[in-house]
């Protein structure tokens, strides 16, 4: 079963996710880096440029996007 991160703001596709058989983490566990994907909201700007990785794992940004379309996203990110 892929592991999948996503943000807490993002009830509404870590439900499909679940639905869908994803073992389903939020971000603030710590475990991402065992992470098959992450799903972020693109919320949060970077606004001093500072970029640090917790993960290898890829990230899919939700944003203006709907649950069925970042559900496909990370249908193909975990094959």
């Amino acid at each position: 079963m892929a592991k999948i991160a996503v943000e807490n703001s993002l009830t509404n596709v870590k439900q499909a996710l679940e639905n869908n058989g994803y073992q389903v983490v939020s971000m603030d566990e710590g475990s991402i880096g065992s992470c098959d994907c992450c799903v972020i909201s693109g919320q949060d700007k970077n606004v001093l440029g500072i970029a640090e990785t917790a993960t290898q794992a890829a990230v899919i940004n939700a944003q203006g996007l709907s649950v069925d379309e970042v559900l496909e996203q990370v249908n193909r990110c975990v094959q």
